[in-house]
């Protein structure tokens, strides 16, 4: 799944165009290194977040499509 995606649906980012725009400006890293939006995610990635002077550090639990809100905590465990 895409990244940009991905945090829109495990609700780490509200918004998928937000969470392009995250990623163009260099605020998401996926294991370590810069990621683009088209970045593929697969179970166990790292991912990094950067929100002003906070960082959100997540690892990928399971990778879903679709899943209901409450669910959604479900696909990350916070680090």
């Amino acid at each position: 799944m895409r990244l940009d995606k991905f945090l829109k649906v495990s609700r780490l980012i509200k918004r998928r165009t937000v969470a392009n725009e995250a990623c163009d400006a260099g605020r998401v890293s996926l294991n370590g290194k810069p990621a683009r939006a088209s970045a593929d995610v697969r179970p166990e990635d790292i991912i990094e977040i950067t929100f002003g002077n906070r960082v959100v550090k997540a690892r990928v639990k399971d990778v879903r499509e679709t899943i209901h809100k409450e669910e959604a905590s479900e696909m990350v465990e916070l680090l």
